[in-house]
């Protein structure tokens, strides 16, 4: 079909719709579904596995193939920003971390403790499919919008995102919860929430790849924004890009301040997010894996409806006393809601830890790219400054699943792990106090 030209509604509306059709990864795989799904193997043993010639924690292993993903990520992302400003070919590279990531999950569907190295290959291969994915996808909104149309058409493609999410994530609940109502019956090895859970690996893949079908039909194929061959000098133009912006910081004090504490806030948060649905099938006393399994789920969904209050409330506070004292606030929070999880057991203490998590988890993500917008130097390149926040963001996970990893590997809990996620948001309300109060 011809292509369609740029602000067009219709193009806009495809683009957007992308985010209806992957969100359900970062819901059902990253948060809800697979965390629960991935403790339930280890029902009847202890929480170690023999993988790797180590003897390691099943959430420690978790959190290790995590960072490795966000790792290759962090690396590859200069390069496919590269080849996305020279190929002219982005539908092409979109669709093949599309599928990557949706077939990677339809593969989790025979992730077993007898074939962990298969599973946990799925399982890394749906984190770059997905994050590898969302560069193109990014990449294509200058491309297709107007300046003064990307703001909303970003909002409007993280509410599609948030509402089809959703929806699944609750077609997958009653699933494990009910079983037999979809005829789903248990075997001699498996019970039926399990291969109900198995089932919703499998719908996440097939959601993914069919309803991202409507954005590919529409999206153009890209444009090719030199003539210049692909050289090596192209490929690696992305790292170039980086270490300019490095330099640029130096001489521009409030951003080189305030991403110091974006960093070490933005680790902590990253791993809470990650981290949250294996900590509570661990660690609070369910009174039984079935209540544990929808207890889990609802907290995550509670997460992201006071997300949104979070994020508006957030928004007002922001324009009322500032972006910097706001973001300083929010960190004090976080600091407390890692000490209210150091000592919770009981699921009504999961709840309320959830509430608080979700109403600052909605706005310190928001704030912080904006706070980020705000201080950009108004004559150099955003694009490379927004890599670099991106790659900053994506390094900044890889130490916080590390550390958080490893601290539960050495001391058995993930207790500790948390207390020290907490002296991290201390580190960042520290670093974000340095930030001249003339900036904002």
């Amino acid at each position: 079909m011809k292509d369609l030209q740029k602000g067009d509604k219709k193009l806009l509306n495809a683009w957007a719709f992308y985010d209806w059709a992957n969100s359900v990864y970062t819901l059902t795989i990253a948060s809800a579904v697979f965390p629960n799904f991935y403790e339930a193997l280890f029902a009847d043993r202890d929480h170690y596995i023999d993988v790797f010639g180590l003897h390691l924690k099943n959430t420690a292993l978790i959190s290790f193939i995590t960072a490795m993903a966000f790792l290759v990520v962090s690396f590859i992302s200069p390069l496919l920003s590269g080849i996305a400003d020279y190929v002219g070919n982005k539908k092409s590279f979109l669709k093949f971390f599309c599928y990557t990531g949706a077939l990677s999950c339809m593969g989790l569907y025979w992730f077993s403790l007898d074939n962990i190295y298969v599973g946990l290959a799925f399982y890394f291969f749906g984190l770059i499919g997905f994050w590898g994915s969302l560069v193109f996808y990014n990449s294509y909104l200058p491309d297709i919008a107007f300046e003064e149309q990307q703001d909303s058409i970003s909002a409007k493609g993280y509410s599609l995102g948030y509402f089809g999410s959703v929806i699944l994530l609750l077609i997958n609940l009653a699933m494990i919860m009910k079983p037999d109502w979809f005829g789903i019956v248990g075997t001699a090895n498996q019970k039926a929430s399990e291969i109900a859970m198995r089932y919703s690996f499998i719908m996440v893949g097939v959601w993914w790849i069919l309803f991202s079908q409507y954005t590919y039909y529409y999206l153009p194929k890209g444009r090719k924004s030199s003539s210049e061959k692909l050289t090596k000098s192209v490929l690696f133009n992305g790292f170039k890009e980086l270490k300019k912006v490095w330099a640029l910081l130096q001489q521009n004090i409030p951003l080189k301040r305030y991403l110091g504490g974006f960093f070490v806030s933005s680790m902590a948060v990253q791993t809470v997010v990650l981290v949250a649905t294996y900590f509570g099938a661990q660690e609070i006393k369910w009174e039984s894996k079935e209540q544990g399994t929808f207890g889990l789920i609802i907290c995550i969904l509670l997460i992201q409806i006071v997300g949104i209050i979070g994020a508006f409330i957030t928004s007002r506070a922001s324009k009322k006393y500032g972006n910097i004292p706001t973001l300083i606030v929010i960190n004090f929070i976080w600091v407390v809601f890692c000490v209210i999880v150091y000592f919770i057991y009981l699921p009504v203490h999961f709840y309320i830890a959830a509430t608080i998590a979700g109403f600052v988890m909605g706005g310190i993500q928001a704030l912080s790219r904006s706070t980020y917008s705000k201080l950009l130097p108004e004559t150099k390149d955003t694009a490379s400054f927004f890599s670099f926040y991106d790659v900053a963001e994506k390094i900044g996970i890889v130490i916080g699943m590390c550390v958080y990893g490893i601290i539960d590997q050495i001391t058995g809990s993930p207790r500790p792990a948390i207390a020290v996620l907490g002296v991290f948001f201390i580190t960042a309300i520290f670093l974000l106090r340095r930030v001249p109060k003339k900036a904002l």
